[in-house]
């Protein structure tokens, strides 16, 4: 799979380790920085991750930083984005099965490496069950569709 992945300096090394993982694992990775553990204003990387998934050139986003709070909350302002922040694996399959989220965030100060791969692995072989959940969904791409001025 196709997927973006971008991090603040808190979680630059975890990104390195999730980054690494899903090449191993054969996935076509495009990081979107930062580059270094120097730091950076997070929501220029989940504003820029964001849109890309958003567009549809990527299906999929991983954004990291010290606790998953501030991506989150920053790519869920690109419309079309929803974004989870997640810290155990129930949480990540839960949040593709039942919300179609579309990026999924960890905080690398919260989560060691190997539950971040587990985390990563639940979320990305889960995959939106529609049913149920499909109106749910529906509604807050509605309102958020007459929400934008």
């Amino acid at each position: 799979m196709k997927l973006a992945i971008g991090c603040d300096e808190a979680a630059y090394d975890l990104k390195q380790v999730i980054k690494q993982h899903l090449v191993d694992t054969g996935h076509d990775v495009t990081d979107f920085g930062t580059h270094d553990g120097k730091p950076v204003l997070y929501p220029n990387i989940a504003f820029a991750l964001a849109e890309d998934v958003a567009r549809g050139t990527f299906p999929r986003g991983l954004l990291l930083c010290g606790t998953g709070i501030g991506m989150a909350i920053s790519a869920n302002k690109v419309p079309g984005i929803r974004a989870a922040q997640c810290h155990d694996t129930y949480s990540a399959e839960r949040a593709s099965r039942s919300n179609d989220a579309q990026i999924m965030t960890i905080g690398a100060r919260v989560v060691g490496p190997e539950l971040a791969k587990a985390i990563v692995d639940s979320w990305l072989n889960s995959t939106f069950d529609g049913g149920r959940s499909q109106p749910k969904v529906d509604l807050i791409s509605e309102y958020e569709a007459a929400s934008r001025p």
